[in-house]
């Protein structure tokens, strides 16, 4: 794919030294500094680096970071003592001495011009500033790449299996899949009719004709009807939409699609209606929490105290507003399961908290979900065609920061989270959501680049015009979205994606529950909810429906006094064994909702365990599970075929097509080997990708890695990770 479209050299410099340490440069890489209308490439003079990283991108080099990646470009004059942050078409005054690029994946990497030529330098600065500043969208190298990749031998996708959504029969099978036999496919907005941010097709009550959709949608904000998300088996219903704040209105509302929406279902006419704004933080507050958490983890030193790092950690807000989605969406899980009743989230534009709280209420309830293609079906269905913001949100054209903010890693860490805890529900992996996240930065895909449905729709239709493209033609052909993988990555890295623990598969009878201790948390929903807020406790307001959901650790399951019916739901919930293949309800202890080491910390050195955490528990996973699905090749070898059995797989093994696990199984007699450039960031880590600071204090990674007892800084830094 790489010859299609090859991007186009802007400017470079040679004898540039990339940065690894900030006390020495024994580490350093030296080479050239290559800006490209696609990327900012380092190519090293020596081509057998010490480290290389485990996972490999198909159209990035390990030193290669995307344009659209990048948040600051930042020129030092170290003689001057002059910084300057630039822009598009911005003029530098001095010749620099150093460059640092701030990435929105969190990576700070620094290249010195110590023997390179001042005047190149400072070309090849301006260059990256100003091509990391497109002005119009159609500028980003993905339009070139995709539209040259069209008219190659490549361009047609085979196997794509997630749904777009972007017909009826996509929904059709949603809706059968549910059994929401009271919910029909509508296409009263096809060519965006009567919403420019809805999706051409809909989900909406039978009981409700086109022509009375067609009336009400001039009540919403820009004509967003009610949308239908989910279905539960008892028959309640999921659905979001916009506010309605006039009275005369409201009433009219509800005396017919409120009413069309308690009819839906065949048992209870009771509808629970959630008000997002009032109830979580908004985009703006969720912006700054982030920031905040990156100005910890990445930019400023560590503390001497691990108390001191944790405190800061917590002021940053980042934890409590994801214990604050997670506690809603169980609150939400409460009346869609336990109540019986269906649930209507209200937002004001129904396009940025409804997607996170919608999604994980789909994720907790369905462990559809919780596998690969399903996870994908549910962000493509509840984020790309309800309309979610990407191209603001992400701020891709660097013009509106003030719309910026990261509610898809927000998202994002909330599935990790309920993930930590149940680690045997989900087929897909840790790595497979951080890739997700930083797919949003490569704009080779439809998936992060658009507003909307009809925003995408626009572009797309111009941009295949200017291509000689067949605007009649299914507009994924040519501008695919994200989840053709095989566009990115091997086969082979594609298995990081794979749980190997993943128990959704397995025969009936076999390791369906994971039973607790004695011991366990369990959760009450109350009326007046308690928040932990820099170590102290608040009460929130509960003007609308502010309930809360508190966990609380109890030494049993006997009834409490005056408990209501929300606390007995989830105390029952929690005293039966976990069927991972149901229901899921997260912990929600502030000591159970966590940092998400391997994302926010992947590019800490002083954080990486060598040799130890996530890597070598994958990798001794992957060889089990590579030795079992050997073994088991073995027996049925051994027993021969039976009547109805798929072929036998060759002696060698499975193919490679099919095998799932990223790692060979040794032989029997061989000795088993964990390779050096393991560590707790497996697989992000590659020297170049790291940027060494002075260790102040105690090496965070002590703490990290669980340790309790703290001795002296010296004594820790000597003894072994």
């Amino acid at each position: 794919c790489r010859a299609l479209a090859p991007p186009i050299v802007v400017n470079e410099v040679n004898f540039v030294r990339k940065c690894i340490s900030t006390e020495s440069s024994q580490n350093d890489l030296w080479g050239k500094l290559i800006c490209t209308n696609f990327k900012v490439s380092f190519i090293p003079q020596d081509d057998s680096p010490k480290q290389k990283s485990q996972l490999s991108h198909v159209l990035l080099g390990e030193h290669d970071i995307p344009l659209t990646c990048l948040e600051q470009v930042v020129t030092v004059n170290d003689t001057k003592g002059k910084k300057k942050v630039l822009g598009s078409n911005q003029k530098l005054k001095f010749n620099p001495t150093e460059l640092l690029l701030y990435c929105k994946d969190w990576r700070i990497i620094r290249y010195c011009f110590d023997e390179a030529g001042p005047e190149s330098a400072k070309k090849v600065c301006l260059a990256i500033a100003h091509y990391s500043h497109p002005a119009d969208l159609q500028l980003l190298f993905g339009f070139e790449y995709q539209g040259l990749r069209y008219h190659s031998s490549l361009s047609v996708l085979g196997g794509l299996q997630t749904p777009l959504f972007d017909r009826p029969s996509d929904w059709d099978r949603e809706i059968k899949r549910t059994n929401a036999s009271e919910w029909r496919v509508c296409s009263i907005n096809e060519h965006y009719a009567v919403s420019s941010s809805l999706p051409e097709h809909i989900v909406v009550p039978v009981s409700l004709a086109d022509q009375d959709l067609k009336q009400f949608s001039a009540l919403f904000t820009d004509g967003r009807i009610p949308m239908w998300c989910w279905n539960h088996p008892n028959g309640s219903a999921l659905v979001r939409m916009t506010v309605v704040t006039e009275q005369l209105v409201q009433k009219k509302f509800d005396q017919r699609i409120l009413s069309a929406i308690a009819k839906s279902h065949p048992q209870s006419e009771d509808v629970m209606r959630s008000d997002l704004d009032k109830t979580l933080p908004n985009i703006q507050e969720i912006q700054a929490a982030f920031l905040k958490l990156k100005q910890l983890c990445v930019l400023d030193p560590f503390e001497e105290t691990e108390e001191r790092w944790l405190t800061t950690l917590e002021n940053t807000r980042w934890l409590e507003y994801v214990r604050m989605f997670l506690r809603h969406s169980a609150e939400m899980v409460y009346y869609l399961d336990g109540k019986n009743a269906s649930v209507i989230l209200h937002e004001e534009e129904d396009r940025d908290l409804s997607c996170v709280v919608s999604s994980l209420v789909q994720l907790m309830l369905d462990p559809y979900y919780r596998s690969l293609i399903g996870f994908q079906t549910l962000v493509q269905k509840e984020w790309v065609m309800a309309g979610h913001r990407f191209l603001d949100r992400c701020n891709h054209l660097k013009k509106n920061d003030n719309k910026e903010s990261p509610l898809f890693t927000l998202f994002l860490d909330c599935a990790w989270q309920i993930m930590n805890q149940y680690p045997l529900a989900f087929e897909f992996t840790e790595v497979y959501l951080a890739v997700l996240n930083d797919s949003m930065w490569t704009p080779l895909f439809s998936t992060f680049l658009f507003n909307s449905p009809k925003h995408r729709t626009q572009i797309l239709m111009d941009f295949a015009k200017n291509k000689a493209i067949a605007v009649t033609e299914d507009l994924s052909a040519f501008f695919p979205p994200v989840w053709e993988w095989s566009q990115q990555f091997s086969r082979e890295d594609q298995a990081l994606f794979n749980n190997p623990l993943f128990v959704g598969r397995v025969q009936k009878g076999e390791m369906k529950t994971f039973r607790r201790t004695k011991k366990t948390y369990s959760y009450s929903v109350r009326g007046a909810a308690t928040l932990q807020q820099n170590g102290q406790k608040t009460r929130e307001d509960t003007s609308y429906l502010r309930l809360s959901l508190n966990s609380e650790l109890k030494s049993d399951f006997s009834p409490v006094k005056d408990e209501s019916p929300t606390e007995r739901y989830f105390r029952d919930w929690f005293s039966r064994p976990v069927d991972l293949r149901g229901l899921l309800i997260p912990v929600l202890l502030p000591t159970h909702v966590v940092l998400w080491k391997l994302f926010f910390l992947r590019w800490v050195p002083e954080i990486c365990i060598p040799r130890g955490g996530f890597a070598t528990a994958y990798h001794l996973l992957s060889d089990l599970a590579d030795q079992i699905e050997m073994l088991q090749m073995q027996v049925r070898q051994y027993k021969g075929p039976t009547p109805g059995s798929r072929p036998l797989p060759s002696p060698s093994g499975p193919p490679s097509d099919q095998k799932k696990m990223h790692f060979k199984a040794d032989s029997p007699d061989d000795t088993p080997v964990h390779p050096d450039f393991f560590t707790s960031s497996f697989p992000y880590n590659p020297v170049g990708n790291l940027c060494w600071r002075s260790v102040q204090g105690t090496p965070i990674s002590k703490f990290l890695n669980g340790a309790k007892t703290w001795l002296s800084t010296e004594t820790l830094a000597n003894d072994t990770l």
